[in-house]
């Protein structure tokens, strides 16, 4: 029996590196039997998060603003693993992927504890750069502080224009680590 994966994919281009990656991950966790559901988050209309404290109410919409979120909290809910897809942006992850993010907080609010929901996850991500030692910093913290476990990340260095990641080992690698993703079998 495979896992539950939602991905959310932060790239601005739905054909770019981070694009490429994610396609790979994506046929490999499929063909080890997981589900996965990837929402492309630039075409979809997300409003940043409000501050407002005033999620959690309704379990089922757990935010108060209304808008395709709505589409996304049901598929994280029941997700054993999120992938965080994004190009790297000045030593972090886009806008797109960080307000989608920030936004999950309405289902944190649904618990009395503001208790996140534990979950497995996994980085994706494509760079002009080969730095990445800011965004692993600030990944593995974050994932420290939600109580979430990292499965690994696939860092794809040195790839700026469109399609520089063809034959980039990296999608190799991303391909391998979504079909190792068996809930089974952990990838350790």
């Amino acid at each position: 029996m495979g896992g539950k994966i939602v991905v959310l994919n932060g790239s601005p281009r739905k054909n770019g590196n981070t694009s490429l990656l994610v396609e790979e991950f994506v046929k490999g966790a499929r063909e080890s039997g997981n589900t996965v559901t990837t929402f492309f988050l630039d075409h979809m209309n997300i409003h940043g998060c409000k501050g407002c404290f005033r999620g959690g109410k309704n379990p089922a919409i757990p935010c108060v603003q209304k808008d395709d979120m709505e589409e996304i909290y049901p598929v994280y809910k029941e997700a054993d693993i999120v992938v965080l897809a994004s190009p790297l942006y000045y030593w972090s992850w886009s806008g797109q992927l960080k307000t989608a993010f920030d936004r999950l907080y309405a289902i944190e609010e649904c618990d009395p504890n503001y208790d996140n929901i534990r979950k497995e996850s996994i980085l994706l991500m494509a760079a002009a750069d080969h730095d990445f030692d800011e965004i692993l910093n600030y990944y593995h913290n974050l994932l420290n502080h939600i109580h979430w476990s990292s499965l690994g990340d696939v860092l794809a260095g040195g790839v700026m224009q469109l399609g520089d990641i063809k034959g980039h080992e990296m999608l190799t690698k991303a391909y391998e680590l979504g079909k190792s993703i068996n809930v089974n079998n952990p990838v350790s």
